[in-house]
């Protein structure tokens, strides 16, 4: 599975898309209004992108739902949900969709009941419990066959005193399955930390519930069934302006980090990340770095999607055209690039503690890699290198000359969350998003070796 933004159509038309490789495709997104009609997130052409992506998963025996939402689409959904009458006229409106462009779902992305998300949004204690009535509605307004899901956080829906419901079964007889947001853990920092973490394997995270085994443990004791969850994970990483030698997840130091509440996927429309920061001062080690404003002469340096180099998002398939990682096939010591540089990778662990790749729960579930040595590999070029963060199980890239890390995944890392997936019996796994990926697919293809389907 994957999902489709409609604003990168004109870069990635749904036509480049390997539908041999999909079950589902989200196309993202309609987003209420305030009389609760739908309008599209990002091109004006974003109609005729749906049709075209519908006739050709169609053609090749795949289906698509349409993402309702959003990050910056949420605004109106409570005070839709709080009515009978807003209810049932959303739920219409999203029928009459589904009809016009022949649609096989629908994926609900309210970010997020009876929280605040994004500036602006309604919210309200009753948020969750309006929720489960809309989910009612349109189910019985959609046809019998037409899925429906939910994005959510990977803790569940929020009670009325804020706190994650504890019983969240009644969803489970609504939803065909929820997808549990694994990424945007920290976004941003000066102090980075990891984007979208296996688990807490060193157990001294500051967020230790924004992880993918504890978002299986906590939605399945709510009451769903891992069958009906789907680990959402990233094409994307962050990049910080940093000169930080390992990723921050400890708790046990004071670190200034981003809202793992944060959403926002929607580089492209330069929106600003909501962050909540702590004060830690640059280590004495580093102060002569930072004078030098943690730039080098002629040092290489990361472009995020809007051309900047300071924070924001970047995709796996810019951190390969940009030449920073570079795929090799062997070992990388004996890996030369048509340049004549040297790649340069780091495999051990980083982080100094517990090696993830071992974490077990309650010795059910072994995140390991079956295959010797996985068929993707990536080292970092041009200045930089390739760390790996047991804590996390995921890498990241840092360059002391550019005074930049990239916290990331790559087909190491997402082979791990699918195995998690595949062992604990969850229904899949779904990309954010398709365009992320290289033209070799091998984000997707390392996806899909973790689930025993290659």
């Amino acid at each position: 599975m994957a999902y489709y933004p409609d604003w990168v159509s004109d870069d990635y038309p749904p036509e480049k898309i390997d539908f041999g490789r999909f079950d589902w495709i989200d196309f993202a997104f309609a987003v209420p209004d305030s009389t609760f009609n739908l309008s599209w997130d990002g091109s004006d052409d974003a109609p005729d992108t749906l049709r075209r992506l519908v006739q050709r998963a169609h053609a090749s025996g795949k289906r698509v739902k349409l993402s309702v939402g959003g990050w910056t689409g949420s605004t109106y959904f409570s005070s839709a949900a709080a009515t009978p009458q807003g209810r049932t006229t959303l739920a219409n409106n999203i029928y009459a969709l589904y009809l016009q462009f022949g649609l096989d779902g629908i994926d609900i992305d309210w970010e997020y009941p009876g929280q605040g998300g994004n500036s602006g949004n309604g919210v309200s204690p009753d948020d969750s419990a309006n929720f489960l009535e809309f989910l009612r509605i349109l189910r019985s307004t959609l046809p019998p066959d037409a899925v429906i899901t939910a994005a959510t956080q990977t803790v569940p829906f929020a009670d009325s005193d804020g706190n994650p419901m504890q019983d969240v079964s009644e969803f489970a007889r609504v939803l065909d399955w929820v997808l549990l947001m694994n990424y945007d853990t920290w976004g941003s920092s000066s102090d980075p930390g990891p984007n979208a973490p296996l688990s807490n394997a060193c157990g001294n995270s500051t967020q230790g519930s924004a992880n993918a085994l504890s978002a299986l443990q906590a939605w399945t004791a709510a009451g769903f069934a891992a069958h009906q969850l789907v680990l959402g994970v990233p094409s994307y990483g962050y990049l910080s302006r940093s000169t930080d030698t390992v990723l921050q997840t400890r708790a046990l130091r004071r670190r200034r980090q981003s809202s793992g509440a944060s959403r926002d996927r929607h580089w492209l429309h330069r929106q600003r990340q909501r962050q909540r920061r702590r004060r830690s001062p640059v280590p004495a080690a580093l102060e002569w770095f930072s004078s030098l404003a943690d730039v080098l002469p002629g040092a290489v340096r990361v472009k995020n999607e809007d051309g900047g180099s300071d924070d924001g998002q970047v995709q796996f398939r810019e951190l390969v055209k940009q030449g920073v990682i570079q795929a090799y096939s062997s070992s990388p010591a004996a890996t030369t690039p048509a340049d004549g540089s040297s790649l340069h990778v780091d495999s051990t662990d980083a982080s100094n503690s517990t090696d993830g790749s071992t974490t077990t729960s309650s010795g059910a579930l072994r995140l390991a890699i079956e295959n010797a040595e996985p068929r993707s590999l990536f080292a970092g070029d041009k200045g930089f290198v390739r760390m790996w963060d047991a804590c996390s199980s995921t890498p990241y890239l840092r360059s002391a000359g550019a005074g930049q890390v990239v916290a990331y995944d790559d087909p190491v890392s997402l082979e791990m969350k699918a195995q998690l997936v595949r062992q604990a019996g969850m229904r899949g796994v779904n990309v954010f998003d398709v365009h992320g990926d290289t033209d070799a697919w091998d984000l997707t293809d390392a996806v899909r070796r973790g689930l025993g389907l290659v």
